[in-house]
């Protein structure tokens, strides 16, 4: 596989409606879209990376400059043969794993173009539907979120995750149950507490929960352990999770029971299935979390949920809920079983719809061998 050209793209897509969060309130996103080119054949990627350092440490500055700088200079030309190849070839870079992972992604979608096969089969697994979750932000009340989380079963939808804070848990966990019986459910703190907090997360042990993800800080692995031994509910692990080591060590120490896997998050896929790999042979349930991507960046989630440890449903929802129009057409649709097909074709099976992508570009660049 020769690298020719890289070209890359901020692109900003006003959200649906607003999404709020532990960390504050969006009403849109903007995001590094990367194309890694050979010949006439394209693979694309999307960098998970947000303006703002909240989430992650890395912004959509930051992976430009980390790309364009350091990461497309050691890929262009017949630097790597392989997409296995460049974590190997970035290793002198320390971190920046949001960055590697769109550039890494792109070359795995370019592989499988060339290659002319579906991007689950060159990593082993086989196309099939995947069970559809959705994440719903904080609501300015009870009511409203009780209402959103109706519709969003209305929508065929298999579970349900509802974002937490402090202030923001016991009450709106209370009402969906009160509203909505024992649906699928799980609540994602996105480390909005400390430990000083745990009763009022022992106080959800009384609903039933599929798991509490990443309550405690991004980096905490020994106070996470702490709190699982108090919690008869799941932990799941999310921010904690940077790579294999991390979550042998998570695991190791009893600092969760699930993981949740980010590839565009975690470095990219050889990242995504050496932590895939480690999962399945301690027996740990897996499941695909999203980071509000486009069409592009939610068909390589898909691709990579076919993957056999993933065995819970995902934040895998359809392409409208949050952009409209989203870049890609057709649009990534959640079936009437409540699953989310694969697209087909080789790579990832879609690419942006050009005027769609104009539209939305707000600067690009070019880098060639």
């Amino acid at each position: 596989m020769r690298i020719d050209a890289v070209e890359l793209a901020i692109v900003r897509l006003p959200l649906v409606r607003p999404f709020e969060t532990s960390f504050g309130r969006m009403s849109g996103r903007e995001f590094v879209l990367v194309a890694v080119r050979h010949d006439d054949a394209v693979g694309w990627g999307e960098c998970v990376a947000d303006v703002d350092p909240f989430y992650s440490a890395e912004t959509t500055a930051t992976a430009w400059h980390v790309m364009s700088r350091y990461l497309i200079p050691a890929m262009l030309g017949d630097r790597v043969a392989d997409p296995r190849e460049l974590p190997a070839a970035w290793r002198v870079v320390r971190g920046h794993r949001m960055a590697k992972a769109a550039l890494e992604m792109a070359a795995w979608d370019l592989q499988a173009r060339l290659e002319n096969r579906p991007l689950c089969e060159l990593l082993g697994a086989a196309a099939r539907p995947i069970p559809a979750g959705v994440s719903i932000g904080i609501h300015p009340t009870l009511e409203a979120l009780v209402d959103r989380v109706g519709e969003e079963l209305a929508q065929g939808y298999r579970r349900i995750k509802i974002k937490i804070k402090p202030g923001w848990d016991r009450a709106p966990v209370e009402a969906i149950r009160r509203a909505h019986g024992d649906v699928p459910l799980m609540v994602d703190a996105n480390a909005a507490y400390r430990l000083d907090d745990a009763a009022a997360l022992t106080a959800l042990d009384a609903f039933n929960l599929m798991m509490i993800e990443q309550p405690l800080d991004y980096d905490d692995l020994v106070r996470h352990a702490r709190l699982q031994a108090r919690l008869t509910t799941s932990l799941c692990l999310d921010e904690s999770i940077k790579g294999v080591e991390a979550a042998e060590d998570a695991l190791d120490l009893g600092a969760c029971r699930i993981i949740n896997i980010k590839p565009g998050r975690m470095g990219g896929i050889s990242a995504t299935l050496a932590v895939h790999d480690l999962a399945r042979t301690r027996g740990v349930p897996l499941w695909h979390g999203g980071m509000l991507e486009s069409g592009i960046g939610r068909a390589h989630n898909l691709h990579i949920s076919t993957l056999p440890g993933f065995t819970m449903p995902g934040d895998i929802a359809a392409s409208r809920r949050y952009f409209v129009p989203d870049l890609i057409d057709p649009p990534i649709e959640v079936g009437p079983d409540g699953a989310v097909p694969v697209p087909p074709g080789a790579g990832i099976g879609v690419v942006p719809v050009p005027d769609r992508l104009r539209a939305a570009t707000i600067h690009t660049e070019r880098f060639a061998s």
